[in-house]
Protein backbone atom coordinates (compact mmCIF):
# COMPACT_ATOMS: atom_id res chain seq x y z
CA UNK A 1 0.00 0.00 0.00
CA UNK A 2 2.89 2.35 0.76
CA UNK A 3 4.08 2.03 -2.85
CA UNK A 4 0.71 3.24 -4.18
CA UNK A 5 0.85 6.31 -1.98
CA UNK A 6 4.26 7.25 -3.36
CA UNK A 7 3.04 7.51 -6.93
CA UNK A 8 -0.43 8.83 -6.16
CA UNK A 9 -2.20 5.59 -7.03
CA UNK A 10 -0.77 5.16 -10.52
CA UNK A 11 0.56 1.65 -9.80
CA UNK A 12 -2.80 0.37 -8.66
CA UNK A 13 -4.52 2.12 -11.59
CA UNK A 14 -2.06 0.51 -14.00
CA UNK A 15 -2.50 -3.00 -12.53
CA UNK A 16 -6.28 -2.72 -12.67
CA UNK A 17 -6.68 -1.17 -16.11
CA UNK A 18 -3.76 -2.53 -18.17
CA UNK A 19 -5.05 -6.09 -18.81
CA UNK A 20 -8.52 -4.84 -19.74
CA UNK A 21 -7.07 -2.17 -22.04
CA UNK A 22 -4.83 -4.69 -23.84
CA UNK A 23 -7.86 -6.90 -24.48
CA UNK A 24 -9.79 -3.96 -25.90
CA UNK A 25 -6.96 -2.82 -28.14
CA UNK A 26 -6.32 -6.35 -29.37
CA UNK A 27 -9.78 -6.25 -30.91
CA UNK A 28 -8.88 -3.07 -32.74
CA UNK A 29 -5.37 -4.06 -33.84
CA UNK A 30 -5.92 -7.79 -34.26
CA UNK A 31 -2.51 -8.42 -32.74
CA UNK A 32 -1.56 -8.93 -29.09
CA UNK A 33 1.95 -7.49 -29.43
CA UNK A 34 0.69 -4.33 -31.13
CA UNK A 35 -2.04 -3.95 -28.52
CA UNK A 36 0.51 -4.26 -25.72
CA UNK A 37 2.80 -1.72 -27.40
CA UNK A 38 0.15 0.98 -27.83
CA UNK A 39 -1.29 0.44 -24.36
CA UNK A 40 2.17 0.67 -22.82
CA UNK A 41 2.84 3.91 -24.69
CA UNK A 42 -0.51 5.31 -23.55
CA UNK A 43 0.36 4.46 -19.94
CA UNK A 44 3.78 6.08 -20.29
CA UNK A 45 2.02 9.25 -21.40
CA UNK A 46 -0.49 8.92 -18.57
CA UNK A 47 2.30 8.49 -16.00
CA UNK A 48 3.83 11.80 -17.00
CA UNK A 49 0.45 13.52 -16.43
CA UNK A 50 -0.77 11.41 -13.53
CA UNK A 51 -1.30 14.29 -11.08
CA UNK A 52 -3.73 15.87 -13.52
CA UNK A 53 -5.33 12.60 -14.69
CA UNK A 54 -5.86 11.34 -11.15
CA UNK A 55 -8.36 14.17 -10.67
CA UNK A 56 -10.43 13.12 -13.71
CA UNK A 57 -13.68 11.28 -13.15
CA UNK A 58 -12.51 8.59 -15.59
CA UNK A 59 -8.75 8.57 -16.15
CA UNK A 60 -9.20 5.24 -17.93
CA UNK A 61 -11.13 7.00 -20.70
CA UNK A 62 -8.15 9.31 -21.30
CA UNK A 63 -5.76 6.35 -21.50
CA UNK A 64 -8.14 4.44 -23.79
CA UNK A 65 -8.54 7.42 -26.14
CA UNK A 66 -4.76 7.87 -26.26
CA UNK A 67 -4.23 4.15 -26.90
CA UNK A 68 -6.88 4.10 -29.65
CA UNK A 69 -5.24 7.06 -31.39
CA UNK A 70 -1.85 5.38 -31.16
CA UNK A 71 -3.33 2.15 -32.52
CA UNK A 72 -4.92 3.94 -35.46
CA UNK A 73 -1.60 5.58 -36.28
CA UNK A 74 0.08 2.16 -36.02
CA UNK A 75 -2.52 0.54 -38.28
CA UNK A 76 -2.16 3.25 -40.89
CA UNK A 77 1.63 2.90 -40.87
CA UNK A 78 1.29 -0.88 -41.08
CA UNK A 79 -1.05 -0.58 -44.08
CA UNK A 80 1.44 1.65 -45.87
CA UNK A 81 4.24 -0.75 -44.95
CA UNK A 82 2.28 -3.78 -46.22
CA UNK A 83 1.55 -1.97 -49.47
CA UNK A 84 5.22 -1.25 -49.92
CA UNK A 85 6.15 -4.85 -49.16
CA UNK A 86 3.54 -6.08 -51.62
CA UNK A 87 4.98 -3.86 -54.33
CA UNK A 88 8.44 -5.16 -53.54
CA UNK A 89 7.23 -8.77 -53.55
CA UNK A 90 8.22 -9.53 -49.95
CA UNK A 91 6.81 -12.60 -48.19
CA UNK A 92 4.25 -12.15 -45.43
CA UNK A 93 4.79 -13.70 -42.02
CA UNK A 94 2.37 -16.34 -40.75
CA UNK A 95 -0.05 -15.29 -38.03
CA UNK A 96 -0.12 -16.86 -34.58
CA UNK A 97 -2.88 -19.48 -34.16
CA UNK A 98 -5.84 -18.37 -32.00
CA UNK A 99 -8.82 -20.31 -30.68
CA UNK A 100 -11.30 -20.63 -33.55
CA UNK A 101 -14.00 -18.35 -32.10
CA UNK A 102 -11.49 -15.63 -31.16
CA UNK A 103 -9.69 -15.94 -34.45
CA UNK A 104 -12.89 -15.71 -36.51
CA UNK A 105 -14.01 -12.54 -34.74
CA UNK A 106 -10.60 -10.88 -34.99
CA UNK A 107 -10.28 -11.81 -38.67
CA UNK A 108 -13.77 -10.46 -39.36
CA UNK A 109 -13.04 -7.24 -37.45
CA UNK A 110 -9.78 -6.79 -39.36
CA UNK A 111 -11.67 -7.11 -42.65
CA UNK A 112 -13.81 -4.10 -41.75
CA UNK A 113 -12.71 -0.58 -42.63
CA UNK A 114 -11.05 1.07 -39.63
CA UNK A 115 -13.84 3.62 -38.96
CA UNK A 116 -16.41 0.81 -38.69
CA UNK A 117 -14.13 -1.37 -36.58
CA UNK A 118 -13.37 1.50 -34.24
CA UNK A 119 -17.02 2.26 -33.39
CA UNK A 120 -17.88 -1.44 -33.03
CA UNK A 121 -15.05 -2.04 -30.57
CA UNK A 122 -15.82 1.07 -28.52
CA UNK A 123 -19.56 0.51 -28.38
CA UNK A 124 -19.99 -3.27 -28.29
CA UNK A 125 -16.75 -4.52 -26.78
CA UNK A 126 -16.23 -1.70 -24.29
CA UNK A 127 -19.95 -1.04 -23.69
CA UNK A 128 -19.54 2.70 -24.19
CA UNK A 129 -22.76 4.60 -24.96
CA UNK A 130 -23.12 5.99 -28.47
CA UNK A 131 -22.79 9.54 -27.13
CA UNK A 132 -19.47 8.71 -25.46
CA UNK A 133 -18.17 7.02 -28.62
CA UNK A 134 -19.15 10.10 -30.63
CA UNK A 135 -17.39 12.41 -28.18
CA UNK A 136 -14.28 10.26 -28.04
CA UNK A 137 -13.99 10.07 -31.83
CA UNK A 138 -15.08 13.64 -32.52
CA UNK A 139 -18.07 12.49 -34.58
CA UNK A 140 -21.78 13.24 -34.50
CA UNK A 141 -24.08 10.75 -32.79
CA UNK A 142 -25.78 10.13 -36.14
CA UNK A 143 -22.49 9.24 -37.79
CA UNK A 144 -21.66 6.79 -34.99
CA UNK A 145 -25.11 5.16 -35.27
CA UNK A 146 -24.72 4.87 -39.02
CA UNK A 147 -21.28 3.30 -38.72
CA UNK A 148 -22.54 0.91 -36.04
CA UNK A 149 -25.39 -0.21 -38.27
CA UNK A 150 -23.17 -0.75 -41.31
CA UNK A 151 -20.43 -2.32 -39.21
CA UNK A 152 -22.79 -4.81 -37.57
CA UNK A 153 -24.28 -5.76 -40.94
CA UNK A 154 -20.86 -6.27 -42.47
CA UNK A 155 -19.52 -8.14 -39.41
CA UNK A 156 -22.46 -10.57 -39.45
CA UNK A 157 -21.92 -11.15 -43.17
CA UNK A 158 -18.21 -11.77 -42.65
CA UNK A 159 -18.82 -14.19 -39.78
CA UNK A 160 -21.41 -16.06 -41.86
CA UNK A 161 -18.93 -16.29 -44.74
CA UNK A 162 -16.34 -17.65 -42.33
CA UNK A 163 -18.83 -20.29 -41.18
CA UNK A 164 -20.11 -21.14 -44.67
CA UNK A 165 -18.67 -24.29 -46.22
CA UNK A 166 -17.85 -22.62 -49.54
CA UNK A 167 -15.95 -19.75 -47.84
CA UNK A 168 -17.35 -17.27 -50.36
CA UNK A 169 -15.96 -13.75 -50.20
CA UNK A 170 -17.82 -10.46 -50.66
CA UNK A 171 -17.97 -8.92 -54.09
CA UNK A 172 -15.16 -6.39 -54.62
CA UNK A 173 -17.73 -3.72 -55.47
CA UNK A 174 -19.48 -4.16 -52.12
CA UNK A 175 -16.19 -4.05 -50.23
CA UNK A 176 -15.22 -0.84 -52.03
CA UNK A 177 -18.64 0.66 -51.28
CA UNK A 178 -18.30 -0.22 -47.58
CA UNK A 179 -14.84 1.38 -47.47
CA UNK A 180 -16.16 4.54 -49.13
CA UNK A 181 -19.12 4.83 -46.74
CA UNK A 182 -16.94 4.22 -43.70
CA UNK A 183 -14.65 7.15 -44.37
CA UNK A 184 -14.94 10.04 -41.90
Amino acid sequence: MERWVEDGGFSSFFREVYPRMVGQLRLLTGDLASAEDVVQEAFVRAASRWRQLARYDQPEAWVRKTAFRLAIDLLRRAARHQGLLARLGARQQEAVELPQEDGALIVALQALPLPLREVLVLHHCLDLPVEVVAAQLGLSVGTVKSRLYRGRERLVALLREEASPDGSKPAPARAAEEERHAQP
